[in-house]
């Protein structure tokens, strides 16, 4: 009773008129920047993140405004799979498997409203758990102090490189990298300068900001200059415009097994919606491909990974908001919003404002409504934004780009280094190092430092601290269970393959 009560002051505030304006801003910006490729959710909540704090919006507008681009994004991403067979974001690759052969065999309309409910279904099941799990996840981690911290945060590592993929040793090196990039500047317990080459705009650290926009979107910008967008393969004819009901029972039980998939890896530090699109796909492919038509375009196939990214997003604000700890690179780039705003997320954040929280979780539900009824009606109107030449695109990018990151320190050292770490990014990128671990490592970093040297300081440099409570164990086996299994999992399936 005393979670619906929050909920309903939440509800309070994410129905203030500002918040609902900004709620549908975010939601429709969120759909169209999702929906061009490439530029996917974290480059979306970064390029709107300075902007807010720019425009000196209270925190709790700010949030509502990022939350809803971030949703609207996982809603945006499957636009252009299921159109052009190009992923807005990677949560959405697995939709264009199915969803592009849809859309040229003449049913682009149903597989784009389909993907719309599939991800509406997602996105409120996750956001219903988020109300139901993170308050008593946010008691439970109360009983968190400095070794614990540190336990998690190694566990978040284990889970993004764990599982991604055939090349955990690139997530690796991403990782090392952001926790290298999260050293540069004042030492706080010692006083001394670290890799500032003497540099005094270095003093105080890289500023979160230029690292993302320069990783991110100025790299983006680089890529979208070397492979000119084409429109040869726009889906003209979109065909009927709303699923049947024959199409809608079809996929009920694919859409709900796929929301609490979906919800589930999304709770873990570090999994993501790529993670999530990719298990729910398979799965669904296993138990429903009796007669071969996943891959062909089939309905279940554009469904379940929609619903599992969006469900996935949603879930991963629970380690966020409870723990401190992002659950997926957005929440990260959230995180960092959260610091502008000199607000610490973790289990205290519930009962110290929960007038933010509860305001943020009930815009979740709003935004939600407000994506169904933009996505599903403006099908026509995306597919023609998907023309917009990378001439007028790139500019507009970069420009805001570059408004954001001056507008903090005013100091052009600012825009030179975003522009070294927009090509160090380009470079990575074109290696395959993946941006996510990265920014993890980047975000998380001092909080690792600074809770490893709390807990060292209790015992005097006695490493047992590490593993001396049952909640340390337990998230040290759970870090050694995400590094070991995934791929011991998939030298079984090459082997059951192989013997089939």
């Amino acid at each position: 009773m005393e979670t619906l009560n929050f909920l309903g002051q939440g509800f309070g505030v994410a129905l203030m008129p500002t918040n609902l304006m900004m709620a549908a801003i975010g939601a429709l910006i969120g759909t169209i920047v999702g929906m061009l490729p490439g530029l996917g959710p974290i480059n979306g909540v970064a390029l709107l993140m300075p902007l807010a704090f720019a425009l000196k919006l209270p925190a709790h507008t700010a949030l509502i405004l990022l939350t809803a681009v971030y949703i609207g994004c996982e809603f945006g991403g499957r636009i252009s799979s299921i159109l052009l067979n190009v992923p807005g974001d990677a949560g959405a690759i697995m939709t264009a498997i199915d969803g592009h052969p849809m859309a040229r065999a003449g049913n682009a309309g149903v597989a784009l409203s389909i993907s719309a409910w599939a991800s509406f279904v997602g996105s409120t099941v996750a956001t219903a758990g988020i109300v139901l799990f993170a308050p008593l996840l946010a008691r439970w981690a109360l009983a968190f102090g400095p070794a614990e911290y540190f336990a998690l945060m190694c566990f978040a590592f284990a889970c993004i490189t764990g599982l991604m993929g055939s090349e955990p040793l690139k997530a690796v090196l991403a990782a090392a990298l952001g926790l290298a990039l999260s050293t540069v500047g004042l030492d706080s317990n010692s006083g001394v300068y670290r890799f500032t080459g003497d540099n005094v705009h270095l003093s105080d650290g890289i500023q979160f900001i230029v690292v993302v926009i320069g990783l991110f979107s100025v790299s983006e910008i680089l890529v979208m200059l070397e492979h000119q967008t084409h429109s040869s393969g726009l889906i003209r004819t979109v065909g009927r415009t709303l699923f049947n009901m024959k199409e809608f029972m079809m996929t009920g039980w694919t859409i709900v097994r796929s929301s609490v998939l979906g919800f589930v890896v999304g709770v873990l530090p570090g999994a993501g919606a790529t993670i999530a699109s990719a298990m729910a796909y398979s799965v669904e492919k296993r138990l429903n491909d009796k007669d071969g038509t996943f891959g062909k375009g089939d309905v279940r196939g554009v469904s379940a990974p929609e619903a599992a990214n969006n469900a996935s997003a949603n879930g991963s604000f629970i380690p966020m908001l409870t723990l401190g700890v992002p659950g997926s690179g957005t929440t990260a780039v959230m995180m960092g919003a959260l610091a502008l705003y000199n607000i610490t997320p973790g289990p205290a954040l519930f009962t110290q404002q929960p007038e933010l929280v509860w305001g943020l979780i009930a815009s979740m539900f709003v935004s939600n409504v407000l994506l169904l009824f933009i996505n599903i009606p403006l099908v026509g109107l995306f597919a023609r934004l998907l023309l917009v030449p990378n001439w007028l695109l790139v500019p507009g990018i970069l420009a805001i780009s570059a408004v954001g990151v001056y507008s903090v320190h005013a100091t052009t050292f600012d825009l030179l280094l975003m522009g070294v770490l927009g090509i160090v990014g380009f470079a990575l990128r074109k290696a395959g190092i993946p941006m996510a671990p990265l920014i993890l490592g980047f975000v998380l970093g001092d909080l690792m430092e600074q809770n490893l040297r709390r807990a060292l300081s209790i015992t005097n440099g006695e490493l047992s601290i590490l593993w001396g409570s049952p909640i340390t164990v337990g998230l040290w086996l759970a870090a050694a269970a995400m590094l070991l299994l995934p791929p011991l999992y998939r030298r079984w399936q090459r082997r059951h393959a192989a013997l089939a």
